[in-house]
């Protein structure tokens, strides 16, 4: 998993598309199952925008098309269309793809399942992935807020590590994000003040200008009183 890939807006954004995507979901069920490649890849294509569960088990069994370019639209495809039955495919593909288009796109898709299955191998992707990987790792986990406390917890120790420790300032800065709206989720209490800390550290010692900002845009949303005395006081000294 060393190959290298550039932190983008989207997992499709280094797909083009030669012409014109037929929309007629019936069509595009069809060549879902399609013998041709680039018929598997316009169908699977058109579901990123379409919404049909029928489609699920047809983008499924794509995850293991021999074309990268088919199983990265059908990860996000399934990342439109998600389902509970998705999910344990997504995380044996996720465990197996060689290609880091395929695998930034399944982490992606992952969050957008909001499962509670979905968090060990996102959290072992900010861990170990390549970078644009572990960026989507680090938005999606911003998703298991939706899941409940225990899934908060467990988001948010790799997301503090990553913070501090991430040598990528994108990756850093996506984790600064996830934390503003995981802590959105908690009470006041150690664990909020764990990642609070966390937060003020990269606002103030993080390289990054970007990095920074962010911290302090989570900060703000947050309205910690701490940390608003931070900025605050950063603000007087011009440091900010």
């Amino acid at each position: 998993m060393d190959d290298y890939l550039p932190d983008t807006a989207s997992p499709l954004d280094d797909l083009t598309a030669d012409s014109q995507l037929v929309v007629d979901p019936v069509v595009m069920l069809e060549l879902l199952t399609s013998p041709e490649v680039q018929d598997r890849m316009e169908a699977s294509r058109a579901f990123c925008d379409l919404q049909d569960p029928r489609a699920i088990p047809a983008l499924v069994h794509l995850l293991r098309d021999g074309c990268p370019l088919v199983r990265v639209s059908s990860a996000y495809a399934l990342g439109r269309n998600p389902a509970p039955e998705a999910v344990e495919p997504l995380i044996d593909q996720l465990s197996r793809d060689w290609n880091g288009y395929v695998r930034k796109g399944i982490v992606w898709a992952l969050g957008n399942c909001r499962d509670p299955r979905s968090l060990a191998p996102l959290v072992n992707a900010l861990k170990t992935d390549i970078s644009a990987v572990r960026l989507w790792a680090a938005s999606s986990l911003a998703q298991m807020g939706e899941l409940g406390y225990e899934a908060v917890l467990g988001s948010l120790p790799a997301l503090i590590e990553a913070l501090r420790q991430d040598p990528v300032p994108v990756v850093r800065s996506n984790c600064a994000w996830s934390l503003g709206q995981l802590c959105r989720e908690l009470p006041s209490n150690v664990v909020y003040a764990t990642a609070v800390d966390a937060l003020i550290e990269a606002l103030v010692e993080d390289p990054d200008l970007g990095v920074r900002e962010d911290a302090r845009s989570s900060l703000l949303r947050l309205g910690d009183p701490r940390a608003l005395q931070m900025i605050a006081s950063l603000e007087q000294e011009g440091v900010l």
